[in-house]
C-alpha cells in the first residue's frame, strides 16, 4: 500500500509538472496569437501535427534525443499538452466582448493591464477547459512512461502485463482512473465557479 501512495504522488509529479510547463509556455502564446493573428493558423497546424504522432512513437523520438527517465516523459507531456491550452487561451481572450475592452480603454488602461484585468480573468474560465483537457489526457500517457524507464502507475500495469496478474494490473489502473475522475470533478467545479463569477462581473 505504501508503495502504491508513492508511485501515485511520483505519477502525479510527473504528470503536474509536464502540463504546468504547458500551462505557462502555452497561455504566452495563445496571448501572443491574438496579437499576431495571421500566425495562429501556422502554429496551430503546427502544434497539431504533434498531436497526430502516437504516443509511443513520439516518446520513443524524445527517449534517442534526452534518454530515458522521467524527464522525457515530461517533455513528451508538455508538447501533448499545448494544443487544448494554446487554443482555448487564444479563443477565450478573442471572445471577449468588443465593448468591455473598450470600456478598459475608455478608463486610460494600458494594454497589460486590459490583458491581466478584463481580458485573462473572462478567459479564465475557457482556459481552464483547456487545461482540464490536457491534464486528464496527460494522466493516461504518463502511464505509458514505463516503457522508457519512467515512473509512475504504469509500473504496476506493465509489471502485472508481463506476469499477467490481473490484481497488479488493476492496482495500477484503478488509481489512475480514480485520479482522472478526481481531476475532472475538481477542475469542471472550479470552471463553473469561474463562469458564474464571470457572469455577475457582466
Amino acid at each position: 500500500m505504501e508503495r502504491i501512495f508513492t508511485t501515485v504522488l511520483e505519477h502525479l509529479h510527473i504528470t503536474t509538472t509536464g502540463v504546468l510547463t504547458a500551462v505557462i509556455i502555452g497561455v504566452a502564446i495563445g496571448i501572443f496569437l491574438t496579437r499576431y493573428k495571421p500566425l495562429a493558423g501556422f502554429v496551430m497546424a503546427l502544434i497539431d501535427i504533434i498531436q497526430t504522432v502516437p504516443t509511443l512513437a513520439l516518446l520513443s523520438i524524445l527517449m534517442t534525443m534526452f534518454g530515458l527517465g522521467d524527464g522525457t516523459v515530461i517533455i513528451g507531456l508538455f508538447l501533448y499538452s499545448l494544443l487544448p491550452i494554446i487554443r482555448n487561451t487564444y479563443v477565450g481572450i478573442l471572445g471577449v466582448e468588443g465593448g468591455l475592452v473598450e470600456a478598459g480603454l475608455g478608463m486610460g488602461m494600458t494594454k497589460m493591464q486590459l490583458l491581466f484585468k478584463v481580458e485573462l480573468p473572462i478567459a479564465l474560465p475557457i482556459i481552464l477547459s483547456g487545461i482540464r483537457i490536457a491534464f486528464i489526457t496527460a494522466l493516461g500517457i504518463t502511464t505509458i512512461g514505463v516503457l522508457i524507464g519512467a515512473g509512475g502507475l504504469g509500473y504496476f500495469i506493465w509489471r502485472g502485463i508481463q506476469m499477467q496478474n490481473v490484481q497488479m494490473i488493476l492496482s495500477g489502473a484503478i488509481p489512475v482512473s480514480i485520479l482522472a475522475v478526481g481531476a475532472d470533478l475538481m477542475l469542471s467545479h472550479l470552471e463553473g465557479r469561474l463562469v458564474k463569477k464571470a457572469r455577475k462581473a457582466k
